[in-house]
């Protein structure tokens, strides 16, 4: 049976998700950013929280752990590093796997934004909990890893099926089609940019987004067309990298 995602925003521009297993109604949040939104949006929907799932360490995306758990006895579940700032039930790296009810996640290694990241991927459903490793338009910056490392994760996410729904963790996205238009001129990218920019306007959500649509049009994944010249595909990730960490568009 499916899940169902509840998608809300919280802090300034992040997202919350809770996923809903429709054959048992057991309850999962991806990543714990602001502790009230999840725990107020919970008895919103009449939902009983039984696993957080963290993607990694930073303060927006694990900062609500202890509280979240502390109101609803929830499972902690992620990589190690989140225990920099918060205790873990349950660590799990890439190749495990975690069940929420009968829908089954399996856990990718997508380091790079920070070094032990993850992310969950519900293959019968088709969809994915990204973090920060991925965005629409976008990816997260390299404040840990390599590009090397951070181009075989986003690769990785690439093999995914086209079709697999994405959910980011911030809404970026208007900034990222900024950038995105500053490095490449194809006709896709710009038609995106406009209805990306008129659904902004709207005030309208622009994730989440899919896996076809960012291998079409994310600069970060088109980075050995963009730039031909470099020695390998990591390298011309990485000059994209930082030509938009440097961009003030």
């Amino acid at each position: 049976m499916p899940v169902t995602v509840h998608q809300f925003p919280c802090l300034s521009d992040n997202y919350g998700f809770l996923v809903r297993d429709a054959a048992t109604g057991r309850t999962a949040c991806i990543d714990t950013p602001d502790a009230a939104a999840i725990l107020a949006t919970l008895n919103k929907l009449g939902w009983i929280l039984d696993l957080i799932l963290n993607t990694h360490w930073h303060p927006d995306h694990a900062g609500g752990n202890e509280a979240v758990k502390a109101a609803t006895g929830a499972t902690i579940v992620g990589p190690a590093e989140v225990t920099r700032i918060a205790p873990l039930d349950r660590v799990v790296v890439g190749g495990e796997v975690v069940m929420l009810g009968e829908t089954r996640f399996d856990v990718l290694d997508v380091g790079g934004h920070t070094l032990g990241h993850i992310a969950y991927h519900d293959a019968a459903d088709a969809i994915a909990f990204v973090g920060d490793t991925l965005f629409a338009l976008g990816c997260g910056r390299l404040f840990e890893g390599t590009p090397e490392q951070m181009w075989d994760s986003l690769s990785r996410l690439t093999d995914l099926p086209d079709e697999t729904t994405v959910y980011c963790a911030h809404e970026y996205t208007a900034s990222n089609a900024r950038f995105a238009l500053s490095v490449d001129d194809s006709p896709a990218l710009k038609t995106r940019a406009e209805a990306i920019f008129a659904a902004r306007e709207r005030g309208e959500a622009t994730v989440p987004t899919s896996i076809a649509a960012e291998k079409a049009t994310n600069p970060f994944l088109r980075a050995p067309l963009l730039r031909p010249d470099a020695r390998t595909p990591a390298q011309a990730f990485g000059e994209i990298r930082a030509a938009k960490d440097s961009f003030k568009g």
